[in-house]
């Protein structure tokens, strides 16, 4: 294959975003696992900080050619390009990883599924865009997923408040990523090495204080095979590849179906935690991937059917 063919090969795949958005939601899953794999190796914190300042170098030297045309756009833009970067990535991340502290791989794989109906629910309150009955369907059918899996098969448990720590921060998390997903809305008009370094750097910069905090008070890494495996890891494809490619994605198709394809990432997170991590798939938990997964499905057919998209 020559260089102009490949170059060609790769600009087409850019421009199918289903695709792009199947393999961002592969590596999210993955991550879920490399998050359960550095519990206990490396602090939460110290990951989300190592994780930025890594993709934000990296990103550096692909935006830099770009930064000077692209400067007026980020003077203008900056609070909320800051504001996307350190709540969709830094604090969402530093979320993600404490729950896995706490929780299981699969338990998080499937509570991030819900992420399309949160963004659903948080487009209707922000912006008024209408729901249908079936996305509201939809909307109550994975909730009810979420609920089952949160509380381990035991919904009672939300009314004693007896609820595993890492669930609850996952519910957190849920909702911090969902904002962000509907900020894309507003993104600038900026090339994606530049928009994404910015964000990058704005996480890198948002978790310091965590990780002066991990140091200060003595929690390091380990030293262990387990450290830079994670964190070779998540800097290449969590951090650049999958938030490259769902930025892509919520451009060319919009937030709403973009968002639909988190179904995905407890397929790939539980394949992957029972594979690698040797977590146990509990009955509570295939019924709740059952209705996580079902309520996305009614939400998707609902927009296929009012837009007559055949995808």
């Amino acid at each position: 294959m020559t260089s102009n063919s490949a170059v060609t090969a790769v600009k087409g795949l850019y421009s199918r975003p289903y695709f792009l958005l199947i393999l961002a939601t592969g590596f999210w899953g993955a991550n879920a696992v490399a998050g359960r794999l550095a519990a206990g190796s490396v602090p939460p914190l110290t990951l989300t900080a190592a994780r930025w300042i890594g993709a934000a170098t990296i990103l550096f030297f692909l935006a830099r050619p770009l930064l000077p045309a692209a400067m007026p756009v980020l003077k203008a833009r900056w609070r909320y390009l800051f504001a996307c970067g350190a709540i969709g990535f830094a604090m969402f991340n530093t979320a993600l990883y404490g729950a896995l502290n706490f929780t299981s791989a699969i338990n998080v794989s499937i509570e991030q599924a819900a992420m399309p109906m949160a963004i659903i629910l948080l487009t209707y309150v922000v912006y008024r865009e209408p729901v249908t009955w079936l996305q509201f369907v939809g909307l109550i059918v994975s909730m009810s997923g979420v609920l089952l899996t949160v509380t381990h098969g035991d919904p009672a448990a939300i009314l004693r408040l007896d609820l595993n720590l890492g669930d609850a921060i996952m519910v957190v998390a849920i909702f911090t990523y969902s904002a962000y997903s509907v900020a894309l809305r507003h993104r600038p008009d900026l090339p994606w090495q530049v928009f994404m370094f910015a964000l990058a750097l704005s996480a890198a910069i948002a978790s310091l204080p965590g990780l002066a905090a991990d140091l200060v008070s003595g929690r390091y890494p380990a030293a262990n095979w387990i450290t830079p495996s994670v964190l070779l890891f998540v800097v290449v494809f969590p951090s650049l590849v999958s938030q490259v490619f769902y930025a892509r994605g919520v451009q060319m198709i919009g937030a709403n179906r973009a968002g639909l394809f988190f179904n995905l990432v407890p397929v790939f997170g539980t394949a992957l935690a029972i594979v690698l991590v040797g977590e146990t798939f509990h009955a509570y938990q295939a019924v709740g991937l059952v209705l996580v997964i079902g309520g996305i499905a009614l939400a998707e057919y609902s927009v296929r059917r009012k837009t007559g998209s055949p995808a």
